[in-house]
């Protein structure tokens, strides 16, 4: 059966509200999938899934944000050749650094060995309508391209 993990970061709401939509979409294809906030997670999590969904929204000026920083450092101990990976974040279009934690994350998962099924999903601020909608096409898209990946 295949497997999904989503850890993610949120401060305001806003990713976890991401999280929650991008969840029930893949849900809703009866498959597995756990929900960790990075808080609960451990880099190790990652070795047992056949996708890994990460979310982060930016911090500062283009940076992780604190609850994410020792996960990713952690993560340089993991080979993750052979898994499907995306990420996706809230952003402040204020920022001269556009939702770099998507890009950042995204970097580091390709470094280790994963194949990104999909481009990083960045939102600006509070999620609304249209950006719950590109949610479910970055959920489906990343299903489509996971269940191809292991065929």
């Amino acid at each position: 059966m295949t497997k999904i993990i989503m850890i993610y970061a949120s401060m305001s709401g806003n990713t976890e509200e991401m999280a929650e939509k991008i969840e029930e979409v893949i849900k809703e294809q009866d498959i597995s999938l756990e929900v960790k906030m990075v808080d609960d997670a451990n880099t190790s999590d990652l070795l047992d899934y056949d996708g890994i969904i990460l979310g982060s929204y930016t911090w500062g000026d283009g940076e992780l944000p604190d609850e994410f920083l020792d996960f990713y450092d952690e993560m340089d101990e993991l080979n993750l050749d052979h898994k499907i990976g995306a990420v996706f974040g809230s952003c402040d279009s204020s920022y001269p650094e556009y939702g770099a934690a998507v890009d950042i994350l995204t970097n580091k998962l390709k470094e280790l060995g994963t194949s990104i099924a999909v481009k990083g999903l960045k939102v600006d601020g509070m999620p609304d309508e249209q950006s719950f909608e590109e949610c479910t096409d970055f959920a489906n898209q990343f299903l489509q391209q996971l269940l191809n990946f292991q065929k």
